[in-house]
């Protein structure tokens, strides 16, 4: 018997099927957070599961801003900010952290392509690594533990889509700089379509902010000006030094990026008389 709702229906089930997984594989490969078992695992998604990295954000905020939230009823706002950053980093395993360390490191100790690579690529942390994500993370605190608290939530769902949405950027414009490595199924390519798909799932959120009257719209693109000048500035760091980028690339995007958002938001407030002393 013939599908009553006929062949359309059904190939459009199949592609939200297939839409679902990739976004699971992009969930998984990002965070702790488990998949369910009928998502399966087929390289070829893993590559083009990049179109949901600001979703995976997008969650990653979520998770965050409820902890801030929660926190901030019964303690002070900068240890409610620690809380949600504690949140943050355990969900995703500290994977962007890791990277900005490792970045730190490899730019900061390493003279030619070739040793910074090799430097990045080991798994300890040295003392450009360990200063660099220790002032990125009492940066990233202290700039939020400033905002006012709805401010604070906001700029979370500001931040982490178009924090990763500027990462994913570096895969759709430049090229993988090693022959391997655990982010290159992830790298080989980003069409623009694909691009596209991360950029909606951005947008999203951000007009959500805006039409719930959270913060200044002037604000949002503040910070997403902040955001896009530090990813500009690393790419064309990364593209002197290395002739490309890495995964560690991408973690320090992200992280440098959504500290960058936060400056900005926290700027606008300031500099216009809308800006909250912590206490």
């Amino acid at each position: 018997m013939a599908d009553p709702a006929g062949p359309g229906s059904a190939t459009l089930a199949q592609a939200a099927v297939h839409q679902s997984r990739l976004f699971f594989i992009a969930l998984q490969f990002f965070t702790r957070i488990p998949t369910p078992g009928w998502v399966g695992y087929q390289p070829a998604w893993l590559q083009h599961a990049s179109r949901y990295y600001p979703l995976v954000g997008l969650v990653v905020a979520v998770v965050t801003g409820l902890v801030y939230f929660l926190s901030a009823l019964i303690l002070p706002p900068a240890i409610a900010v620690l809380m949600s950053t504690i949140a943050g980093i355990y969900l995703t395993g500290a994977f962007h952290e890791d990277g900005f360390a490792d970045v730190c490191d490899g730019f900061g100790g390493g003279y030619t392509r070739e040793r910074v690579l090799e430097i990045m690529k080991d798994s300890r942390v040295g003392a450009y690594g360990a200063i660099g994500i220790g002032l990125l993370l009492l940066l990233k605190c202290t700039t939020l533990a400033h905002l006012p608290p709805h401010a604070v939530i906001a700029a979370l769902f500001v931040a982490h889509p178009s924090s990763r949405l500027l990462s994913a950027l570096l895969i759709w414009r430049m090229e993988y700089a090693r022959d391997e490595g655990k982010a290159k199924p992830l790298a080989q390519t980003m069409s623009t379509p694909e691009i596209s798909i991360a950029a909606l799932t951005t947008l999203l959120p951000l007009a959500a902010i805006v039409l719930g009257g959270w913060i200044p719209w002037a604000a949002i693109l503040g910070g997403i000006a902040a955001g896009v000048l530090a990813t500009a500035w690393l790419a064309r760091y990364f593209q002197r030094r290395i002739g490309g980028f890495t995964g560690d690339c991408l973690g320090a995007v992200q992280q440098l990026s959504e500290v960058a958002i936060y400056l900005g938001i926290l700027a606008y407030l300031y500099s216009n008389n809308l800006y909250s002393t912590p206490h």
